[in-house]
């Protein structure tokens, strides 16, 4: 089924107590085999780095019962046109990728793979950067410049989360507010965690530098810095992510395998990311609003407007969305719910708005 594309991996050497991923997951062989849809499978996508994180990642204890997980293995090449139809395969299947790389480039075929699903994209990054330039040339540390340049027409939002503004250009900025994508400093995010959750929510793929964290929760990064989240931090913006219904795809880039002696302890914190994304993804509860059914609807007069804005709510998770009010394409139906906070619900009872929640609006 993906021989083609993928060297499977052999099992990693551990003590296999009864309780550890190794001995409650599956490993690719060739096949369909143990295949089903709606399950994990993890991708190297640099075989290095990749076997590391494994090493690490396995002996850890398994606490997600019966969900079904599969190590496919390794990228047999790392080129762009190699990884897109391998990825539309896995989407196409009904799998959920995991992938582990160094060259935050391949994020491009993760995207490029999500349009045979979708035509508009919803994207979040987690980096200490804005990855993109002006002048929109293809470079390793702005890799959405090619996307942008080549596919922006896809892109229906952009939340980027994490970013330091002493590595961003102004004119970035300003860029980002004229198309009414997000930017949240690292600061921002760090205040309230929970409040970086519906971001998240919103998204169908996401994507992680590790330059995003503090060089010393991960010292084989690829350009590291003393500024960034804790582990503890990033662990939980995972643990998010992986609860999101919408999301078809996680990576996690950036990881430097050329500094073996940062190697291992680098692969400890991707490990740890792994584990938090993949109990989001067990305690998810299926409560994306496809529709409105089954979610409590809130009115909410606007100061004097006949236009009312409406709030619904998860009686299962809990969780919030915002009703865009106007009319959407038919392109756009499935993003006129737009994740929140109940935060931002008791703000708009006191006739208030996030900026986040405008240019939400101004999307449409």
């Amino acid at each position: 089924m993906f021989d083609h594309w993928l060297e499977p991996t052999t099992k990693i050497a551990t003590s296999a107590a009864p309780h550890s991923w190794a001995t409650n997951i599956s490993f690719y062989q060739g096949g369909k085999g143990s295949l089903s849809s709606k399950q994990c499978v993890l991708i190297g996508l640099d075989a290095t780095a990749a076997d590391a994180v494994r090493e690490a990642l396995y002996p850890m204890s398994w606490a997600f019962g019966d969900l079904g997980f599969t190590d496919l293995g390794n990228l047999r090449k790392t080129n762009e046109d190699f990884v897109i139809p391998l990825l539309r395969e896995v989407m196409d299947s009904q799998l959920f990728p995991i992938l582990i790389g160094g060259n935050p480039n391949l994020f491009y075929s993760q995207f490029q793979s999500f349009l045979n699903l979708r035509d508009l994209v919803s994207i979040a990054l987690i980096d200490e950067q804005v990855p993109i330039s002006m002048d929109r040339k293809k470079s390793s540390t702005k890799y959405l410049n090619h996307l942008f340049r080549h596919r922006q027409e896809s892109v229906f939002h952009l939340s980027l989360i994490g970013a330091q503004a002493h590595f961003t250009d102004p004119a970035i900025i300003d860029w980002l507010e004229e198309q009414h994508y997000e930017y949240l400093r690292l600061g921002q995010a760090r205040e309230s965690l929970a409040e970086v959750e519906p971001q998240l929510r919103d998204a169908d793929i996401i994507a992680l530098h590790l330059d995003a964290l503090k060089q010393s929760e991960a010292p084989g990064q690829l350009n590291p810095s003393p500024s960034g989240f804790f582990l503890e931090e990033a662990a939980q913006l995972c643990r998010y992510a992986g609860m999101s219904d919408k999301l078809r795809s996680f990576g996690i880039y950036g990881v430097d395998n050329s500094a073996k002696r940062k190697l291992a302890p680098t692969a400890q914190a991707v490990a740890q990311l792994v584990w938090y994304f993949t109990e989001g993804y067990y305690q998810r509860l299926g409560d994306y609003p496809v529709t409105n059914k089954g979610l409590t609807e809130y009115v909410v007069d606007w100061k004097g407007q006949e236009e009312k804005l409406t709030f619904w709510k998860s009686p299962r998770s809990g969780r919030w969305w915002l009703q865009v009010p106007a009319k959407t394409s038919r392109k756009q139906q499935r993003h006129r719910l737009i994740p929140c906070s109940y935060s931002d619900y008791k703000k708009a009872i006191q006739q208030e708005l996030p900026d986040r929640l405008w240019n939400a609006f101004r999307r449409f």
